[in-house]
């Protein structure tokens, strides 16, 4: 069975749903560190998800196998993870050692940079449920108490002919 943890080990960056005041989805990227269990973004107030997310703080995150290294274009290996979110302020505990682990996966000096600018938040993701694919008749829903397991699909009765 594939392991959730090791598939969103290959990841740099998340595709980010959320949706604005007037309930129209929107969808964007960030670069993300997954950290005790919860995964981070650091984005600025000028991006549309960051106002969308501290007005409705639920979102999901999406995470795919690139195409160009996929088996087959209908059955891309993908997790997505339904979310809560909420801002972790710059003057807590919680901030100083996510921004390591951003330093430590990406660029310390951009981060650095980020980091010194006003209108960037970091943003903590707390997965309540989600589901993966990991290719036809390998469809999971994701559990467990850090969200990081594969279960049994409790929906479903797979595919029919016609």
């Amino acid at each position: 069975m594939p392991k959730l943890p090791e598939f969103i080990s290959g990841f740099q960056s998340t595709v980010i749903s959320t949706v604005d005041a007037e309930g129209n989805p929107f969808g964007s990227y960030a670069p993300f560190v997954v950290y005790q269990h919860d995964y981070y973004v650091f984005i600025s107030d000028i991006a549309r998800h960051a106002r969308n997310l501290k007005a409705y703080p639920k979102a999901s995150l999406f995470l795919i196998e690139d195409e160009a290294g996929c088996e087959n274009i209908f059955a891309r290996k993908r997790a997505v993870l339904q979310c809560e979110t909420r801002i972790v302020p710059r003057e807590t505990p919680g901030f100083d050692p996510v921004i390591q682990a951003f330093k430590t996966r990406f660029d310390s000096s951009l981060i650095d940079m980020l980091a010194q600018m006003q209108d960037f938040n970091l943003f903590r993701f707390t997965p309540v449920s989600g589901e993966a694919v990991f290719g036809f008749g390998q469809a999971y829903d994701v559990g467990g108490e850090f969200m990081d397991r594969l279960l049994a699909r409790k929906s479903g009765g797979g595919h029919r002919k016609a």
